[in-house]
């Protein structure tokens, strides 16, 4: 039987990445934080727990050493970091790692190929194909979907649906369409649970969740748990923010990742919310969460209740 009790993490200071290491610790693994070795950060940047090592991304000697000893490899690299996951694969293989996952955790790439959001993310894609191809070699991998963000999407722009200081909201055609979402920790707990289950994840890609929601359920528990109404303040098209994004992406203006996003994902009958029979959230023993109390977590921090 597979056992996973080492993980190093590449990108594992960002944003996404301090819940991933949290869950890893309080769920026992030994976790390493694999800094850029061009760091000149001096300021601790993993808890006390975690083993600090420097490598070069871009070096196959320099990740097989820090990763030679590790179990797993877990990339949460930003999008410049997307193209060097392919050294880093090769490294792991050469390592023993046993299991890798990719820096998905958004999208489902598996979906957008061949969509104009799909050209965006075509390192991401290539890295999983790239995965896939190196199964003989031993190395097992799990990609995770998750969706938007929730929390830190709530945080940083109201999910593009709710604006708490001018008490509005924004909404995309009917505002009726259900997409999926995933908090940072919910995510984290997603990640140990696939390393925890490392048998039954192996070389697949999986769809987890916090639950789906609409742009209108949203407006609702937010009106609920105020006490004040968000009327409408601005009404998009999908097929407008389609095509904004399209012009951008002409030119070469990779914002238009935006609004290929809020449009994959709200437009009336695009279908990417995750079913019961879809979610891997059975799978990896992975609760769903509550939409009304993520939400006044957020509206708590926010000050708004």
């Amino acid at each position: 039987m597979v056992s996973i009790k080492t993980v190093a993490i590449l990108g594992g200071t960002g944003n996404l990445g301090p819940s991933i290491v949290h869950e890893l610790l309080s769920a026992g693994f030994q976790v390493t934080g694999v800094t850029r070795a061009s760091s000149t950060n001096s300021t601790p940047i993993y808890p006390d727990a975690v083993t600090i090592k420097k490598a070069d991304y871009a070096s196959y000697d320099s990740l097989l050493s820090v990763f030679t000893g590790q179990d797993a490899v877990v990339s949460v690299v930003g999008a410049p970091g997307v193209p060097v996951q392919k050294v880093a694969v090769d490294a792991a293989i050469a390592a023993g790692v046993k299991r890798f996952i990719p820096s998905e955790f958004g999208v489902n790439t598996r979906r957008v190929r061949d969509l104009p959001i799909g050209k965006i993310l075509q390192g991401k894609i290539g890295v999983v194909d790239y995965l896939k191809e190196k199964e003989a070699q031993g190395l097992t991998w799990t990609g995770i979907s998750t969706g938007l963000f929730f929390d830190w999407g709530l945080e940083r722009s109201g999910l593009g649906v709710i604006n708490l200081e001018d008490k509005t909201s924004t909404v995309i055609d009917s505002g009726n369409e259900k997409f999926q979402v995933s908090t940072l920790a919910q995510i984290g707990r997603a990640v140990v649970k696939v390393l925890q289950r490392p048998e039954e994840t192996a070389n697949k890609y999986i769809a987890i969740s916090s639950f789906q929601v609409s742009q209108n359920e949203l407006i609702a528990v937010v009106e609920e748990l105020t006490g004040t109404k968000l009327p409408v303040a601005k009404r998009e098209k999908s097929e407008d923010l389609q095509k904004a994004g399209e012009d951008k992406l002409a030119v070469g203006d990779f914002r238009a990742f935006v609004d290929f996003l809020r449009a994959y994902n709200s437009a009336d009958g695009a279908g990417h919310a995750v079913s019961e029979e879809d979610s891997a959230n059975g799978l990896i023993g992975l609760e769903y969460e509550d939409l009304k109390e993520e939400v006044g977590k957020w509206l708590k921090r926010a000050k708004a209740l």
